[in-house]
């Protein structure tokens, strides 16, 4: 096999396409890609044009749900500020209004929900050590315990 560079896309099935469009476009900052309308399903581009993306399938009113999560790589700067940016989009980040660290990468997140419920993580690798014995940690408070 050849190495592997990095993950390219990931699907999610969405109860509502236009809702979910909208949300991944204009709160998450993807763009829309392509549009299937037969097929009732789209994709968003990731990081630009053919670096990544995502693909949204309706399910239209089936009550059956699976709330699945990913996560998408962003500057330190903004992910500082994404908390402040989604709460004016009128989404609650869910670990409050600043990044977590998870110690033993190190990297420093935002989590929040999509309309569907599947978890969105926007991460940050961060330049220090990693530190095993970090579960969770506010950003704030990391800076404050760097070794």
């Amino acid at each position: 096999m050849p190495p592997i560079r990095g993950l390219f896309e990931t699907h999610l099935t969405v109860r509502d396409l236009d809702r979910s469009i909208a949300f991944y476009r204009d709160v998450v900052g993807l763009t829309l890609a392509h549009r299937v309308p037969e097929r009732d399903a789209a994709f968003l581009w990731i990081g630009g044009a053919g670096k990544g993306m995502l693909g949204l399938w309706s399910i239209g009113t089936s009550p059956l749900a699976q709330r699945l999560h990913f996560s998408v790589e962003v500057a330190l700067d903004d992910l500082l500020a994404a908390p402040a940016r989604l709460r004016t989009a009128g989404v609650t980040p869910r670990d409050g209004d600043e990044p977590v660290v998870i110690g033993w990468m190190p990297a420093a997140s935002v989590f929040f929900d999509d309309p569907d419920g599947h978890s969105v993580e926007l991460i940050t690798m961060l330049p220090d050590p990693p530190r095993p014995d970090v579960a969770w940690m506010p950003y704030t408070r990391w800076l404050q315990t760097r070794r």
